[in-house]
């Protein structure tokens, strides 16, 4: 769907979808508040906030995704807490030589809806239990519950991507199989609360983001694999 085709409506505009993952939760929460009510009033009221929160958390908004060639789109909202140059996980089956890993960091106030970051076809899926230490941690990459995916292009180059649960974070979900063929921008799943998410480019790609830079799911180009460009950095300002 085109951006001109969408509903520009201000009701719209505040009332986004909510993921259907969290309805349950924000269900608990509204029968908590209800009976919290009932019992005391000003516990109630810490009751709606909470429920409210929980809406706000399993937001689903659309994205307005670059359809260009080649252009690598954050798979989460949150902050891109590293880049650093890393085998990959062998779970990805993606070779031992270094590669760009861009991690991007959703603290619970961040929509945790993910979505794919390049076309392609579903080359391989991995799950991985593991512990939940605080994901803005690097070693949360190796020891965190997991799930990896990676998304072979029709060039024969492939970016891996990872979900990686966090501290607070007790699910991961993912809707994705293999030889599925998808899109950039596309919906696959979400993190129940707080976690971080890797992307894998292909070798020689430089990221077109900064670490500190705040990243939108579905919108912000990570890395555009067409461009000869060379790392960007950043400054506070």
């Amino acid at each position: 769907m085109k951006y001109e085709d969408r509903d520009t409506s201000v009701l719209s505009a505040v009332l986004v979808p909510v993921a259907r993952e969290g309805w349950p939760f924000i269900g608990g929460f509204a029968a908590i508040s209800l009976v919290l009510m009932l019992i005391a009033e000003p516990l109630g009221w810490i009751g709606v906030v909470l429920t409210a929160w929980c809406v706000y958390f399993f937001r689903n908004p659309d994205r307005v995704t670059p359809a260009r060639t080649g252009l690598v789109i954050s798979p989460a909202d949150g902050v891109v807490q590293m880049i650093a140059d890393v085998a990959p996980p062998p779970e990805l089956d993606m070779g031992t030589e270094p590669r760009t890993r861009v991690s991007v960091f959703m603290n619970v106030f961040d929509c945790h809806v993910n979505r794919i970051p390049i076309d392609g076809r579903i080359g391989r899926l991995s799950y991985v239990p593991g512990r939940f230490v605080n994901a803005a941690l690097d070693k949360a990459s190796e020891e965190n519950e997991r799930q990896l995916a990676r998304v072979d292009m029709a060039d024969g180059r492939s970016i891996g991507f990872v979900q990686i649960a966090g501290l607070v974070a007790r699910r991961i979900i993912c809707y994705l199989q293999e030889d599925q063929a998808v899109r950039a921008g596309e919906r696959f799943g979400l993190i129940r609360f707080g976690s971080r998410v890797d992307v894998y480019l292909p070798a020689g790609t430089a990221p077109q983001v900064a670490i500190g830079q705040r990243a939108i799911a579905g919108e912000t180009v990570l890395a555009d694999l067409n461009a000869s460009e060379g790392a960007r950095s950043g400054e506070i300002r």
